[in-house]
């Protein structure tokens, strides 16, 4: 992986990550990853602290910058610092709020780290804030209200949000099918969908093989595709209209759905307020009896 066109901006070294990430190897894949999901780690972190992070050696993270064209990986950072500057106001303050809150933790109870859980979350919460495109929001949005079927596909840890989604579009008189993986028929009950439908798709790291098979058939078939992921080198990304990424800073145990949640809870207020007309108050229903 070498290049002769050193990006000078952080847009022209994602794209370039981009181009390259499949002829990549699985060490510059995994870098790849969490530098498009961690920017802002990035800028205010040294290699050292984001390679033991990444659970690989700083040298490949120098190795990996100089196949890019810079001297080495400071001269790489400097595009991740600048975008943070212009990009980013106060992350740093809260990131180190963040660290400080968690460091400064004694409560081992049930309680203690259900305070840790809320203080991550909050910071995700904000971090996608800063992230999601208002532009593609009203994309999405104006996709799944003018689609004739609307079809859901999540599996594994994502189902919360795919359940989630099919509910309350449910409730708001659209069409829903929920591609479910039961009895083996969510990929042939795919095949019905048409290029007047759209399908919604949720899929983390590591990516259900049956969700990203039929997110590309959709895609080489001309179906609006609207993408929850976790990164813009999700498998996701090259058949989808719209892509969140929604980066997951931790891959621990008690990995959370707060910000995929409250992103798929925006989208349908959103399609709630084009189903009614009313910008200003959109209401979603509520199920008021059994």
């Amino acid at each position: 992986m070498e290049t002769t066109n050193t990006p000078e901006t952080y847009e022209e070294l994602i794209r370039l990550i981009h181009e390259r990430y499949d002829q990549m190897s699985k060490t510059y894949q995994r870098i790849s990853v969490y530098l498009t999901q961690n920017p802002n780690e990035v800028a205010v972190n040294s290699v050292n602290s984001i390679a033991e992070r990444c659970g690989i050696h700083a040298s490949s993270f120098v190795r990996f910058a100089q196949a890019l064209g810079y001297n080495g990986f400071k001269e790489l950072q400097a595009l991740f610092q600048k975008r943070l500057a212009t990009a980013a106001p106060g992350f740093e303050a809260r990131r180190r709020a963040l660290d400080s809150e968690l460091s400064k933790r004694e409560d081992r109870s049930e309680y203690g780290f259900l305070r840790e859980l809320v203080v991550r979350d909050i910071a995700s919460l904000q971090d996608m804030l800063e992230r999601i495109s208002p532009a593609d929001l009203g994309t999405a949005a104006d996709l799944i209200d003018g689609a004739q079927t609307v079809y859901i596909i999540g599996q594994l840890r994502s189902a919360p949000v795919a359940d989630l989604l099919r509910y309350i579009l449910t409730m708001l008189g659209k069409r829903c099918v929920l591609l479910d993986p039961g009895g083996g028929l969510a990929t042939h009950m795919a095949r019905n969908m048409r290029t007047d439908d759209v399908l919604i798709a949720i899929s983390f790291r590591f990516y259900a093989t049956e969700v990203v098979n039929i997110v590309e058939a959709a895609g080489e078939a001309g179906i609006p595709i609207v993408a929850i992921s976790d990164s813009t080198l999700s498998p996701l990304t090259k058949s989808a209209r719209v892509l969140f990424a929604v980066p997951e800073h931790d891959y621990t145990f008690s990995r959370s759905l707060a910000a995929p949640m409250c992103l798929a809870q925006a989208l349908t207020v959103a399609v709630a307020a084009r189903v009614q007309n009313d910008t200003d108050t959109p209401r979603i229903p509520t199920v008021t009896g059994l």
